[in-house]
């Protein structure tokens, strides 16, 4: 882990990112050259070695088929564990949040297939389908609470085990399926199910990735239009709720 030169992997970009999810890898990217850090984005597919001296890396959201072939993939390469093992961060949103888990349910018949255990996570086909705008309370590591906004779109309900914390508490949305808890977060392994891309929507949460992958504390950046963004979200997520 490296000032000088951090590095972002995103993973698998043409199974696991119809939803923009890609935009996460590009916002850290971002967040850190503003600061004046020479961040290094790497897209790897399958096929390709994962890198294990990578500071961060992202997983976006896809279709069942897509499930499968990534869990394979990252398996067979074991290269993200091993970065996980030196101490590497891992962000996960959707179906990659599923994936990190023990299992989840794919097809009309709800097959069972055993995901990457990186998370105590389980998630099983839900009565109705999740979509729409969320607001979510997220307690950072300094005890203060942040608000998170995304849209969510998901099939699939989660249930968290026993080594696994809620990521965040449910304002707005499903979360995790019980309209309780969102997320789920288990070492440097951090799942969600808001896409937007979440990141870009929550300055605050993408600098939390950022210093706990590279063990500093940032510099705040003074974005007001991001700021101002944000309000505007949050206010448009309270006035449509049900």
């Amino acid at each position: 882990m490296s000032l000088d030169h951090p590095r972002i992997v995103l993973l698998y970009q043409s199974l696991l990112g119809i939803y923009g999810d890609h935009g996460n890898a590009v916002v850290c990217q971002k967040r850190l050259q503003w600061r004046g850090l020479d961040a290094e984005l790497l897209m790897i597919e399958p096929g390709e070695p994962v890198p294990t001296d990578a500071d961060l890396y992202l997983l976006g959201g896809g279709e069942d088929t897509a499930q499968i072939t990534a869990v394979r993939q990252l398996k067979a390469d074991g290269g993200l564990f091993t970065a996980l093992d030196r101490g590497a961060v891992l962000f996960a949103v959707c179906a990659g949040y599923q994936i990190c888990g023990s299992s989840f349910t794919i097809g009309a018949h709800d097959e069972i297939i055993e995901g990457l255990g990186l998370l105590d996570v389980q998630t099983r086909r839900g009565p109705q389908r999740a979509v729409g705008e969320v607001l979510h309370h997220w307690t950072k590591p300094d005890g203060t609470e942040s608000l998170v906004t995304g849209f969510e779109n998901h099939g699939g309900w989660t249930t968290l085990g026993t080594d696994a914390t809620a990521l965040a508490d449910v304002e707005i949305g499903w979360g995790n399926g019980d309209r309780t808890t969102e997320g789920a977060i288990q070492g440097n392994v951090i799942g969600t199910y808001p896409h937007g891309p979440i990141l870009a929507r929550n300055p605050e949460l993408a600098d939390f990735l950022l210093e706990r992958s590279l063990g500093t504390t940032l510099e705040p950046l003074d974005k007001p239009e991001i700021e101002q963004l944000r309000e505007r979200r949050i206010r448009s997520a309270r006035a449509g709720k049900p």
